[in-house]
């Protein structure tokens, strides 16, 4: 059975997961990983061999030398497929990769069958498309939140890479890392409670009550489109096509009207509760739980009822 590569970038997220339970149906699964990363959890899911690559060469010149490293990985052993993430890096990568071994190239997948055709999802989510690489293998990238990791227990080998890096990977040099500073919320596209506001939260101080009722349910804090061009959170904290995706068990929707780019970011989400003062807001056509009232009413009475019952 062919080797089916998955790129991990720095540790190992859901979408880490997810792409080693989508490989599975694949062929057997080997994780390229640079840097360091948890090969419990990649075992776990399903790693049956992890290539790792370190050193200065690799990690402090972005990804030209993580593409090369990949392409000389694929040239070696031929696998069936290389699966990356739709992240930033990961789609540069994948971009790099291609031109190196002059194949085709998929995006933002969410799902990839035994024959290597893609699965995405597009215009919103309103239309699904299924396509194949038609020279080369599948290099295929997959959208964050795409489904449900599996575990399925293996005992991997681990290999060193060696990796020729050139020059002409050296154009980029990382001189500094800086950490972000990280608060007690989980990640967004990693939390399984996510509290959204929307443009109906009026202001950026009227967030305040969504962080609040994000905290007592111990979720992360999302925003629409709408509330983050206004200026009242973040972007990095947007849900939506222009935004991230997110899957949590619990999607709590606050003034936030259901436009199709908001729902294309979070309408996977397996129990959606929205509260809007229009009656007729889209996004009462995706909740599970609706409630027609005035937020700034309903989120309070909402809050006190779960102190409550801490």
């Amino acid at each position: 059975m062919a080797e089916v590569l998955v790129v991990v970038e720095a540790g190992v997220k859901k979408v880490t997961l997810e792409m080693l339970t989508i490989a599975r149906g694949l062929g057997e699964v080997s994780a390229v990983v640079f840097g360091e990363a948890d090969q419990a959890k990649l075992a776990e899911f399903g790693a049956a061999k992890i290539y790792t690559a370190s050193g200065a060469d690799v990690l402090d010149h972005g990804a030209a030398p993580k593409a090369t490293a990949v392409a000389e990985l694929v040239k070696r052993v031929s696998p069936a497929a290389v699966l990356l993430a739709s992240t930033q890096e990961g789609k540069e990568i994948a971009g790099r990769l291609a031109v190196k071994l002059d194949n085709g190239l998929l995006t933002d997948a969410v799902d990839v069958a035994a024959d290597g055709t893609a699965t995405q999802v597009v215009f919103a989510g309103s239309t699904i498309v299924k396509s194949k690489v038609t020279k080369g293998l599948p290099i295929v990238t997959i959208r964050p939140n795409s489904t449900t990791p599996v575990a399925s227990a293996a005992t991997p080998a681990v290999e060193e890479l060696t990796v020729a890096v050139s020059d002409s990977d050296k154009l980029t040099t990382v001189v500094e890392r800086v950490a972000e500073q990280k608060g007690s919320r989980p990640e967004l596209t990693e939390a399984g409670i996510v509290v959204s506001g929307g443009r109906g939260v009026g202001n950026a101080d009227n967030f305040k009550l969504v962080e609040e009722l994000a905290d007592l349910l111990g979720g992360a804090v999302g925003a629409s489109r709408a509330a983050v061009d206004s200026g009242y959170y973040p972007h990095q904290f947007q849900v939506g096509q222009t935004g991230k995706t997110v899957s949590p068990q619990l999607y709590v929707a606050l003034g936030i009207s259901g436009a199709i780019q908001h729902r294309a970011g979070m309408q996977t989400s397996k129990t959606i509760v929205a509260v809007n003062k229009d009656a007729e807001a889209p996004i009462f056509e995706l909740a599970d739980f609706g409630v027609v009232g005035d937020l700034f009413k309903v989120v309070p009475q909402a809050a006190d009822e779960i102190r409550k019952r801490k």
